[in-house]
């Protein structure tokens, strides 16, 4: 069984569990196996899928699917899947076009769920016991946990395509990303040893290299100022300014823009922050909160911006 794992909630907020309970045509059984499987062809049903409650059978292609995470929305829309869903909660506002509802993901309500007639839901935690409060009104869910690695994007992109009936779509995008990741990655410069502070908030939590954020800076060769920070908190340590001034990073990566209107000049107003090298040869650079913090198909993004940056420093762009 892959295990649930809670994300940052400061960072990266935001599964196929189902409940038996007798429906027609779907199975859950438990499985100790992490490996990722969508055992059917592209578009063919049944499918059982490795999900965070065990191997998933779902029997026909779902028509009225609820998405209660962001991440997965975004993948649902980029495997065209799109069509199939219904609602989604109050957090997913990409693409535009995605049926944004009240929905809450982090408070989910059995009731409202089931006033949208699902005939699959997803959501990437068993919060407030939903998977058991659905089952017990025959409606399956689908748990897809948040990833902790680009590997596991791969996968749950092409599980979310099985469990839709749109896995060919899903491998044609999990194919772009790979291309696109190796791409960046061949053509980011590889003389200089950067290093890096990529602040979640305006209270600078940082995240660490052992996080999911902080892995897609390894693949760039970045050192991460946090992974010295002296309590990890699991991954997601509160540094200090004295730390982060003494550390005195080459870049420093802004993910708290629009929740909190960081900036540059925001940055220099911190104490003993203003002389900091990224500020100075203008290395600040500021990302999108919400791509930042998912792991969907939008995670290339992230990573152009780092690869951008990365190119720009190593080319003494900004320096002064």
């Amino acid at each position: 069984m892959r295990p649930v794992r809670t994300a940052f909630a400061g960072a990266l907020l935001g599964t196929l569990v189902l409940a038996g309970c007798g429906q027609a045509g779907t199975t859950a059984t438990p499985s100790s196996a992490r490996a990722s499987s969508a055992s059917s062809t592209s578009g063919e049903f049944p499918v059982t899928i490795e999900a965070g409650n065990g191997q998933v059978t779902i029997g026909k292609k779902p028509e009225r699917v609820v998405s209660l995470s962001a991440s997965h929305t975004e993948t649902l829309f980029a495997v065209g899947a799109g069509p199939q869903v219904v609602a989604v909660d109050d957090q997913s506002n990409h693409p535009p076009e995605a049926p944004k509802t009240g929905l809450s993901g982090f408070k989910p309500n059995v009731e409202a769920i089931v006033a949208e007639k699902p005939d699959l839901v997803v959501v990437s935690d068993d919060l407030n016991n939903i998977v058991a409060e659905l089952g017990k009104v025959n409606v399956p869910v689908l748990v897809q946990p948040a990833a902790t690695t680009l590997d596991e994007t791969y996968e749950e992109i092409v599980e979310l395509g099985a469990a839709t009936g749109n896995k060919a779509k899903a491998e044609e995008v999990v194919s772009g990303m790979k291309t696109a990741m190796d791409k960046l990655v061949a053509e980011a410069p590889k003389d200089r040893k950067l290093t890096y502070y990529h602040e979640l908030d305006q209270t600078s939590y940082a995240a660490t290299s052992e996080t999911y954020i902080g892995q897609i800076y390894g693949i760039f060769g970045l050192t991460n100022i946090a992974d010295k920070a002296p309590a990890s908190a699991g991954g997601y340590p509160k540094l200090s300014a004295e730390f982060v001034a003494q550390a005195d990073p080459d870049l420093i990566f802004l993910a708290d823009v629009k929740c909190c209107g960081q900036s540059k000049e925001t940055l220099a107003e911190r104490p003993g922050w203003k002389n900091l090298s990224a500020i100075k040869n203008d290395q600040v650079i500021q990302l999108d909160d919400d791509i930042a913090s998912r792991w969907g198909p939008r995670v290339v993004d992230l990573a152009e911006a780092i690869g951008a940056a990365v190119a720009k420093a190593g080319a003494g762009d900004g320096t002064s």
